[in-house]
């Protein structure tokens, strides 16, 4: 089911209405709107495809029987052991069958798998979202085994009753939000937030102003570039000038920026609805001078998910310098992989891999905008200041540029593809299609003026309006952009993150 359709706009009034209607006299209310949204989760998830459903609940169940196993005392650290290597395994493994089965199979058995079986493996259907809620699992069953408590009191204390146990981690996993595509919530920062929700619990200028810029980010933004875009798979696009394929190049990094942060502020904002805080998603990514920034501010709850589960345990940076950079590439070549099932994901992980190893190597520090921009100190003062805000600028323009080529890896995952495209690129002409020109320039301007907003927090300008005139301002933006939500919308397509 899409945010962005009638079918969900009446699916989210009925849930909330009765959510909300729950009489506060209510005994164990908190629990009764817990599992109506369960329940409701279940009807979003299965709408398009029911299967599915069962397929979700045997993660929900596996997940829940483990990690209530681990967190139960007096268990021998073998049976611990055995506990963890039991739920990593299955949740793996279902994520290896479902989305890599086939992929694996064309990789190490080829010259052995008949046309039957590779036709079979063609068609084993990859579950939307799979991806998002296995590693959510994941991280309740590792957090179980390693005993943390911090945040997960209100679960840890329901060990001992099975039935509310299981309730809230089938919630905490499976709430709808952010079932399909994030952001990836780890338990100890949603379990303890499970609890009776009133009206007086919604933050109603936090949520609309969420849903509002998500909206407008998803359906006019990244809805009408998709359309542009689709010429970059077009082989007769190849005639195109040089210039035109850097448009397009640059109109799909809008596109799936706008799209994926659309999808979590979307997310973010229907949580608050119903009481609930979801962790901030994207942190105005392309005003990034690194590769390390950028992965500071881009789908953090993955980069935060691989840093904690797999980056550390795998030593981190605390085993020299060489085997630091050896787990940067594994971990972001994972990462790459975890996008999709193809190895041009892998090439865009490890790429982004090398990158942040070569930053580590240099000592490259992440950029910082601290410094206010109308601070006083004389001729020497501002002239420093100005070198520094030029030098950020350009890296910043070096990073986009870079983090917008490796998009490409996921534009055209055969990677002969990427080659022809950037041979293209780089054909010679200034001419560039009027059509795509103007298509671009209008639907990239916004993202360009929402960086910029970002950038100028980041450098505490000072705004020259009191808080009051300040939420004016705001409101009246907000309306400009539900304008252009109900004129300009583009065509309805799924979130591109859906397919991973």
């Amino acid at each position: 089911m899409l945010f962005s359709t009638w079918t969900f706009a009446i699916f989210l009034l009925v849930v909330f209405a009765i959510y909300h209607a729950v009489p506060t006299r209510v005994p164990k209310r908190g629990m009764v709107q817990m599992v109506w949204l369960t329940v409701a989760s279940m009807v979003f998830y299965g709408f398009h495809i029911p299967w599915l459903v069962l397929l979700l609940i045997g993660s929900l169940v596996v997940n829940g029987l483990v990690s209530r196993r681990l967190l139960l005392p007096g268990l021998a650290g073998s049976h611990r052991l055995f506990l963890l290597a039991l739920g990593l395994s299955i949740n793996l493994g279902a994520l290896a069958f479902f989305k890599y089965a086939n992929l694996l199979a064309e990789t190490f058995l080829s010259s052995f798998m008949s046309d039957g079986l590779s036709h079979m493996l063609h068609q084993i259907p990859l579950p939307v979202g799979i991806s998002f809620y296995t590693f959510q699992g994941l991280s309740l069953v590792v957090d179980a085994y390693q005993g943390r408590r911090e945040g997960m009191e209100s679960l840890i204390a329901e060990k001992d009753a099975p039935r509310r146990f299981h309730a809230k981690v089938w919630f905490y996993i499976a709430f709808f939000p952010q079932l399909v595509a994030g952001p990836i919530i780890k338990a100890h920062d949603f379990v303890n937030q499970i609890s009776s929700k009133t009206l007086a619990d919604v933050d109603w200028r936090d949520a609309t102003r969420k849903l509002i810029l998500g909206f407008f980010l998803k359906m006019v933004i990244a809805d009408n570039l998709k359309d542009l875009t689709l010429n970059i798979e077009l082989a007769q696009a190849r005639s195109l000038s040089g210039l035109t394929h850097w448009i397009l190049l640059y109109a799909f990094s809008f596109q799936i920026f706008a799209d994926f942060a659309g999808y979590s502020l979307i997310a973010m904002g229907l949580g608050r609805l119903f009481g609930y805080q979801f962790p901030v998603n994207f942190n105005y990514p392309y005003i990034s001078a690194s590769i390390t920034e950028f992965w500071r501010r881009w789908h953090i709850s993955l980069s935060t998910w691989l840093r904690d589960y797999l980056y550390f345990p795998l030593g981190g940076n605390r085993k020299g310098a060489v085997r630091t950079y050896i787990n940067l590439f594994i971990v972001m070549s994972l990462g790459g992989l975890w996008h999709g099932a193809a190895w041009s994901y892998a090439i865009w992980g490890m790429a982004h891999g090398i990158f942040l190893a070569m930053e580590k190597a240099s000592g490259l520090r992440p950029a910082t905008y601290a410094t206010p921009i109308n601070e006083g100190g004389g001729r020497t003062h501002m002239l420093a200041l100005s070198w520094g805000l030029f030098s950020k600028a350009v890296r910043i323009f070096i990073v986009f540029n870079i983090v917008s080529l490796l998009w490409l890896l996921f534009k055209l995952p055969h990677f002969p593809d990427v080659l022809d495209y950037l041979q293209a690129m780089g054909k010679g002409g200034l001419r560039a299609s009027p059509q795509f020109a103007f298509v671009f320039m209008f639907f990239s301007v916004p993202v360009v003026i929402y960086h910029i907003w970002g950038l100028l927090l980041g450098v505490r300008m000072r705004l020259p309006v009191t808080s009051a005139r300040y939420e004016v301002l705001e409101s009246a933006v907000l309306g400009l952009l539900l304008f252009f939500i109900v004129t300009n919308s583009g065509s309805s397509g799924a979130f591109i993150y859906f397919q991973f």
